[in-house]
Formats: structure tokens, C-alpha cells, sequence
């Protein structure tokens, strides 16, 4: 049985047979610290958004501990624009250049799935994990246990051990990876990721998302940090799509998006990446997708899976 990358249908133990597990280079990866501190929420002075409507508002943004939106929970029905769900991270040198060496190497080397410990304030020693990265802003968001967030504190420092970064895949051709931890490959393996007989890699989604709507990010010449944003504005393409259902954590596929070095339309090519921040209410933005695969031939097949979040991959919730 052959899957388009249109086909939907969710996973079951008959299609997980028929996939071999993917290889990468897992004993080449370095595992290295990478630290920072939880930042403050920022609003920029006057606080209005601008509708493309041209309506005005005034909403939660980047930043903070964000107590009631985490891993799981809906990235569109939110009061928000670009709210970052859990805890937001920057790195030590942030506040004097967030393109600075030391913050780019935070942003690029923390991976979707890395191990977040706390060492400073009330909540010392408790565990977390990456879940995304914020492009813009710069910033690394982690999510923990539900009990760690009454002692976490604002500048709390939080050391990431970031493995994944130089990853490759060993046994499939034509398919990228990248902003990959170890964890969440060994978990989309267990929920049906895997090569198929035809050299094609199959990996399970929640949407498919067409990549005449996305947004903010764009250009970019590479994809080892950021995001780019899902255009929310056109009520027809999100009704198709299901996109008012889209969740903080959701791996999600891009349609006809080469990410391969950088983010481009390309027919045929897919991307797959994760949901990392809320919608937004300016022209251009909406929820934002860090990359995880990438393929200009479309070497990617998709099947829809609603457990495909990293709230059910990686135990969060």
C-alpha cells in the first residue's frame, strides 16, 4: 500500500510494518552545554497590533513563563500574537547583541527533544525539553512537568544539552535533517517514521499546510534556527486544511516548501517541521514552524496521525 504525500489516513500497526526504522549518524553527534536564562515578556511601546483588516489590538507576546499555554494546547484559539508557550529562553549575551556569537549558538544548537535542566532559583535540578526555537526573537522555548512552573522565576539559568545538530540520515537520499534531537528521532520512530520500500521517507502529521500561506521567514539562507510563519487570514484555505485546530507542538507538513538551504516555494518539495509559537494578528505572521525534515524532490510521504505532537512523542503531558 502506497501513501501519497495527500493521502490521509491515520497510522495503524500495518503501516508501521511496512517501514524500515531510519539511521542517522548518532555516534558522530556532539553533545554539548548550552545555557541560558528565562526572559522577561516584552511589549513594544505603543503596545497595538494592526489587523490586515485594520483593526487594532493589544495582546501577550514574546517571553515569560507562559503558565496556561504549553505543549498540546492551541496555538490559534489564543488571546495572543506570537506567544511563545512554557518557558522562553535567551542567551546570557542576549540583552547585548541577540545575533551575537554566543546567542546564535544557543539557537542553533539547542534541538527539538534536548534535555533543558534548571540550576539557579527554587526550581534547581528539575527537567524539561526543547520544543521550540523563535526566529526574530531568538529565543528557545522549553516546557517541564506541570509542577516545576510555581518555582520557576524570571532570569532562573537553564543549561540544554544540546545533541543533534550535524545530523544525517544514513539509509534515505534526498531528505534533510535538521533542529533534531535523538529523542524526538527515536520517537517518531515508535510512532511509524521510517523508509519506505521506494526510498521515501514516511512520517507521521497532524495538518498539511500549502505553502502559498506561509509568511515571516521566508529568505532565509538556512533553517538550523527560527521559524517561519502559517498565514492564518484566508477563512477558506484554513477551513480546508483544519488549520483552526493547529496546537503548540503539532508536527505539521508544509506542501510544495523547500527547506533544504533556506525557505523557498518549490512544487513538490515537502517540509515537515513543528508548531513552536501562537498566531498572530499582524499581515505576514501567524503560528510559526521550526523545520525538521526537508525534501526538494518531495521524497516525503505523510500520513495523518492526530497524536503526532510532541506533547505524545516525547511524554510531556
Amino acid at each position: 500500500m502506497f501513501l501519497s504525500s495527500l493521502a490521509v489516513c491515520v497510522l495503524c500497526p500495518s503501516l508501521l510494518a511496512q517501514v524500515r526504522p531510519l539511521q542517522y549518524n548518532r555516534g558522530e553527534l556532539v553533545m554539548m552545554a548550552v545555557q541560558g536564562k528565562i526572559a522577561h515578556a516584552v511589549l513594544r511601546d505603543p503596545p497595538y497590533r494592526v489587523s490586515p483588516d485594520g483593526a487594532l489590538g493589544v495582546f501577550p507576546g514574546v517571553g515569560g513563563i507562559t503558565y496556561n499555554f504549553r505543549t498540546g494546547d492551541s496555538a490559534v484559539k489564543i488571546a495572543a500574537d506570537h506567544v511563545e508557550p512554557a518557558v522562553t529562553l535567551y542567551s546570557l549575551d542576549h540583552n547585548q547583541d541577540r545575533n551575537g556569537p554566543q546567542n546564535v549558538a544557543f539557537n542553533v544548537l539547542s534541538c527539538i527533544g534536548n534535555e533543558a535542566i534548571v540550576i539557579s532559583g527554587d526550581a534547581k535540578g528539575a527537567h524539561g525539553w526543547v520544543i521550540g526555537k523563535h526566529g526574530g526573537a531568538e529565543h528557545v522555548m522549553v516546557d517541564f512537568p506541570a509542577e516545576v512552573y510555581d518555582t520557576l522565576a524570571i532570569e532562573d539559568v537553564i543549561l540544554i544539552k544540546s545533541i543533534g545538530t550535524g545530523m544525517k540520515l544514513l539509509n534515505i537520499d534526498g531528505v534533510a535533517v535538521m533542529n533534531m534531537s535523538p529523542l524526538l528521532m527515536e520517537a517518531l520512530t515508535r510512532a511509524g517514521a521510517g523508509v519506505t520500500a521506494d526510498g521515501t521517507l514516511r512520517v507521521p502529521v497532524t495538518h498539511r499546510v500549502p505553502a502559498k500561506i506561509m509568511g515571516s521567514g521566508l529568505g532565509r539562507n538556512h533553517v538550523y534556527k527560527g521559524d517561519y510563519d502559517i498565514q492564518l487570514y484566508d477563512e477558506q484555505v484554513v477551513a480546508e486544511h483544519n488549520l483552526d485546530t493547529l496546537r503548540f507542538g503539532d508536527i505539521v507538513a508544509i506542501i510544495n516548501a523547500d527547506h533544504t538551504y533556506g525557505r523557498i516555494y518549490r512544487t513538490g518539495a515537502v517540509s515537515i517541521g513543528v508548531v513552536v509559537h501562537s498566531r498572530s494578528w499582524t499581515a505576514g505572521h501567524g503560528p510559526g514552524v521550526t523545520t525538521l525534515f526537508s525534501s526538494k524532490e518531495g521524497k516525503i510521504e505523510t500520513v495523518i496521525d492526530p497524536n503526532a505532537n510532541l506533547a505524545q512523542l516525547l511524554g510531556i503531558r
